[in-house]
């Protein structure tokens, strides 16, 4: 059959070939310009960050003696300290932080909401109730017991929004609104048993502002184990998110499974969510502002934010840990309530200059 008979037909015509204008060129790189510069700089942020959270803290030590704790020297006065707390300290505060906020990256635009947060799936509230039900069995818990017990609660509590939201791969709203009604009724459920028992009110009131303190080397390789495989899930899954960003009938058109891009992007941030509140307790704002304040410099692809994010959660964790640390030293502020003192004044501002868009 010929060209024209096909047209006439009804068969769809071919696209006309866009070129691009100089204008829209030199914007695009612009931008390309614009996201390498502030990958560039993150990054710079990122180890100056590990740096100042090896030489500073609530203890104050020596710049000779630090470094020659980190060259392996026993006999410094400082290696104990430099090995046994701030280098567990420091790389624990760089896996979480990525995580969270690359959670929020993912979670952000699989809702197309960019107010979205990791505990829209219940993950905190889930954490929480595990955490005061093993202090009431079992009474005051180590670190690494504890984390065990949050990361448990956590990944039931999603499970559970999975099975009451039906998700369908057609809209999230019913998947958001089971997340949020499950976190309140765990939340008053975790609040009925704090009340009963005051041995768990005062264990978890310290779990809950979140913190890095007392976290040993023991915890980083179960965490490290989940927060790494969760990250290249979520950057394997950047094209699809990207198609699906456009629309879902572009997205099934390209042979995206909406189903199954749905439930992969909610396992990785399920479990880098469930990693990290395991870790070092819950801590919102990272998950929730730094994929929007990164937005704002590389733009809405996927992509960019999530590694862009990526970077710069790790550095607002640290750096709000160093200044836990060091504004009341020789005592510490709970990170958690650093993270979101110190943030919470920028986000808002950077709310009020900058309309929130739908994603």
């Amino acid at each position: 059959m010929a060209e024209t008979d096909l047209r006439d037909a009804g068969a769809p015509a071919p696209e006309p070939v866009r070129h691009l204008t100089p204008a829209t060129s030199g914007a695009a790189a612009g931008l390309s310009r614009r996201r390498w510069l502030t990958l560039l700089v993150l990054g710079v942020l990122l180890c100056l960050s590990c740096l100042a959270s090896l030489f500073l803290g609530s203890r104050s030590l020596g710049f000779e003696d630090v470094l020659k704790a980190l060259g392996g020297d026993t006999s410094s006065p400082a290696y104990l300290i430099i090995w046994e707390q701030r280098v567990p300290r420091t790389i624990l505060g760089v896996l979480c932080g990525a995580a969270l906020a690359a959670a929020g990256s993912l979670i952000q635009t699989l809702t197309r909401n960019p107010l979205a947060e990791p505990g829209l799936l219940g993950v905190n509230a889930g954490a929480a109730v595990t955490v005061v039900l093993a202090v009431i069995l079992f009474g005051p818990l180590p670190i690494l017991p504890l984390a065990l017990a949050a990361f448990i609660g956590a990944v039931v509590a999603v499970v559970a929004v999975f099975t009451l939201g039906g998700l369908t791969g057609q809209s999230m709203a019913r998947f958001v609104l089971a997340g949020v009604a499950l976190a309140a009724a765990l939340s008053a459920l975790n609040q009925a048993l704090l009340l009963a028992n005051q041995t768990a009110y005062n264990e978890f009131r310290f779990w809950a502002a979140g913190s890095l303190e007392g976290r040993g080397t023991d915890i980083l390789l179960p965490i490290a184990l989940l927060v790494i495989p969760a990250l290249l899930l979520g950057f394997a899954l950047v094209p699809s998110l990207k198609a699906l960003s456009v629309g879902a009938e572009t997205a099934t058109s390209l042979g995206v499974s909406l189903v199954q891009i749905h439930l992969l992007t909610l396992t990785a941030v399920c479990l880098l969510a469930a990693a990290a509140t395991a870790a070092i307790g819950p801590i919102t704002f990272v998950g929730l502002a730094v994929p929007f304040v990164v937005r704002a410099l590389v733009g809405n692809h996927v992509g960019w934010v999530t590694l862009a994010s990526v970077l710069a959660g790790p550095t607002w964790l640290l750096a709000s840990d160093i200044f836990a640390r060091t504004f009341t030293a020789p005592t510490e502020i709970q990170v958690g309530i650093v993270t979101t003192l110190l943030g919470g004044p920028l986000f808002i501002a950077l709310m009020v200059r900058r309309k929130v868009e739908q994603l």
